[in-house]
């Protein structure tokens, strides 16, 4: 039951919500802030609270006093929790026909071009131990430099015409195998998934009888990369979410509008350009929680002068969840809501419609994605206000806007598709 004592919908949006909502507003500009990886669980340590719930987060709590609140379903049973899959939720994307790939959305974020006969995976550089045990997906979160040197010797030892070595931002860097002979049917896992397992029980594996051979020159480069990478922060390679370039269906299109993103990550950076947004880079954007809050806010401020809608994501709150790091993911939090909503919100007033929302959970006690549904709140113009007082895992539960799944979040924003 609701705070009103209203039952709470069981998905979707509510027939009141929906008729005050959708009229018109593919008409009004929206403002997005996706905090990658702020849903948690209660957490003894925080009186049995999550970390939304013990974070001073007064920016995100007026957006969910003063609008409607509720969940989204970003990673629905059957695809992989990764954060291509939960973006591509978040923006109304049909995972079902459009799934390309973590590789090829990076790819097109760093503007390198795919040919039909390419396949791009996104490559870590990672840390094992002497045993081959992963001790970190990061490679001790290793900085460009570094990366861009154990790149280029990859090149110089395993590249050729087919097999190629590209830099990404930070340890995220990407692997294209070129030829018609690749295959793209191969299963690799996550491997944010797999802190303290062995690597070579979870090497990539075939899912047809066609793609063995491209399974098993991953699981070759794999092996020889251990060999040439010195014995540092990062000294192996883990490709993952590999696939050919897709195409999808571009939100400026669908509802008629102009968008931008504002992301430090390739694979945002790369969707938001497959679905016909533009990217804007900030200086000091770095992908973790040493970005440049203040400057994101400010091209946010910005690029809403001149376009509908701007998606605005954070990265850094993942990164130390994944590293199980609850003080910094309180100050994560903290910090995307002072230095980034609240600096929007003060400037650019109560015209606008904001959302805020993470992509998934990545909850401190597992260090990895989960599927449970993430908190929504959504404030503007047209927009009725519940019951709801916070934004939290728990209060937006509680939220008129029910629960959301497919595109029902991009058809609260902007109404019915054109197309």
């Amino acid at each position: 039951m609701s705070k009103t004592g209203r039952r709470r919908p069981e998905r979707g949006l509510t027939p009141e919500i929906a008729s005050a909502i959708l009229p018109g507003m593919s008409r009004r500009k929206t403002i997005v802030f996706l905090g990658d990886g702020m849903a948690d669980e209660p957490i003894p340590e925080l009186g049995h609270r999550t970390p939304l719930q013990a974070a001073a987060t007064p920016a995100m709590d007026e957006i969910a006093r003063r609008g409607s609140s509720g969940t989204l379903l970003t990673l629905p049973e059957g695809y992989p929790t990764s954060s291509d899959v939960a973006n591509m939720s978040v923006l109304g994307c049909d995972l079902a026909t459009e799934m390309c790939g973590r590789g090829p959305l990076e790819a097109l974020g760093r503007g390198i071009p795919l040919g039909p006969d390419d396949l791009c995976f996104r490559m870590n550089l990672v840390r094992v131990d002497a045993a081959g045990v992963l001790r970190d997906y990061s490679g001790g979160q290793i900085d460009n430099g570094e990366a861009r040197r154990l790149i280029e010797r990859l090149n110089a030892t395993l590249g050729s015409d087919k097999i190629r070595f590209f830099p990404g931002v930070r340890y995220r860097n990407l692997l294209v195998l070129s030829g018609p002979e690749f295959h793209p049917a191969v299963h690799c896992e996550k491997p944010d998934d797999h802190h303290g397992d062995r690597m070579d029980e979870l090497l990539p594996k075939a899912l047809a009888p066609e793609a063995e051979p491209t399974a098993a020159l991953l699981r070759e480069l794999i092996h020889k990369a251990r060999a040439i990478l010195p014995d540092g922060r990062a000294n192996a390679i883990w490709p993952w979410s590999g696939g050919r370039i897709g195409t999808l269906r571009k939100l400026t299109d669908r509802f008629g509008i102009t968008g931008a993103v504002i992301s430090a990550v390739d694979v945002i950076a790369g969707l938001g350009r497959a679905l016909g947004l533009e990217v804007i880079s900030v200086p000091g954007a770095t992908g973790y929680i040493d970005t440049h809050y203040e400057g994101k806010a400010d091209a946010a401020l910005e690029a809403i002068q001149h376009r509908d809608f701007v998606y605005v994501h954070v990265e850094g709150i993942d990164e130390v969840s994944h590293e199980q790091r609850l003080d910094l993911k309180l100050k994560a939090i903290e910090d995307f809501d002072r230095r980034l909503i609240a600096r929007v919100m003060a400037r650019a007033g109560s015209g606008l419609v904001y959302a805020v929302l993470p992509d998934h959970p990545v909850p401190i006690r597992h260090g990895k994605h989960t599927r449970t549904p993430v908190p929504v709140a959504v404030c503007g113009p047209g927009i009725p206000a519940d019951a709801v007082q916070t934004f939290d895992e728990l209060a937006c539960r509680q939220g008129g806007l029910g629960a959301m799944k497919g595109d029902d979040f991009v058809r609260l924003l902007f109404g019915p598709p054109r197309l």
